[in-house]
């Protein structure tokens, strides 16, 4: 079975010459084309609004084009989801020709305990969503502080390491990925959630010690 690693998975760390297949292109679906494109991926695309598609493809005339339901059937390396959630589900798991499955739409697996061991099974890997994705939330969370640019893209960058961080975490444990990302998120957020009461709980001591209460 292929291991979990997305560079081992498919023997090399860049996108030149791999076949990816984007289902979805919306504002982020188009992007994530322009950026597969620069970096010399091989792109098929689809939409249900075939509008989008043929625009698309009128800027990119080597660009590949399949009808909404033929996109789970095309041949590539990696599988981009970026349109409804629930894409990974009963009918389209075994129909998958992809080694990856890495998108930005949410809620991808229709069934997370299911369809995420079925992918396993299958040694496809899929990059949780909500990992992938977490580029918007850290953006608004450093709006909120001023917006220090190079922090931010710091812990953008910090997303991959949180890949590996899962991946490994999977392998070591023999378990989906997705259980894997739940696991770490559930660690982080006891880890703050004890930080804050320690935090609280010192507070209160100087407070005592400042008022003789």
């Amino acid at each position: 079975m292929p291991s979990h690693s997305g560079t081992k998975q498919l023997g090399k760390d860049s996108l030149e010459g791999l076949g990816v297949t984007v289902q979805g292109l919306g504002h982020v679906g188009s992007r994530m084309v322009e950026h597969l494109i620069n970096d010399g991926a091989q792109v098929t695309v689809t939409d249900v609004n075939p509008r989008l598609v043929e625009g698309l493809c009128q800027t990119h005339p080597g660009l590949e084009w399949v009808k909404p339901d033929a996109i789970y059937d095309v041949q590539a390396d990696v599988f981009c989801p970026c349109a409804l959630g629930g894409v990974i589900n009963d009918d389209t798991v075994p129909r998958l020709k992809v080694s990856i499955v890495a998108g930005a739409a949410n809620n991808q697996l229709a069934q997370e305990e299911r369809h995420g061991w079925q992918l396993k099974e299958r040694g496809i890997f899929y990059a949780p969503d909500y990992v992938i994705n977490a580029g918007g939330l850290i953006s608004v969370t450093n709006e909120l502080e001023g917006y220090p640019q190079e922090r931010a893209l710091a812990q953008v960058h910090g997303i991959y390491d949180t890949l590996l961080t899962l991946f490994e975490l999977s392998e070591h444990e023999n378990i989906p990925t997705y259980q894997a990302a739940n696991r770490f998120a559930e660690e982080r957020l006891r880890r703050v959630g004890a930080l804050k009461l320690r935090y609280g709980q010192s507070r209160d001591i100087l407070r005592r010690r400042r008022t003789g209460i």
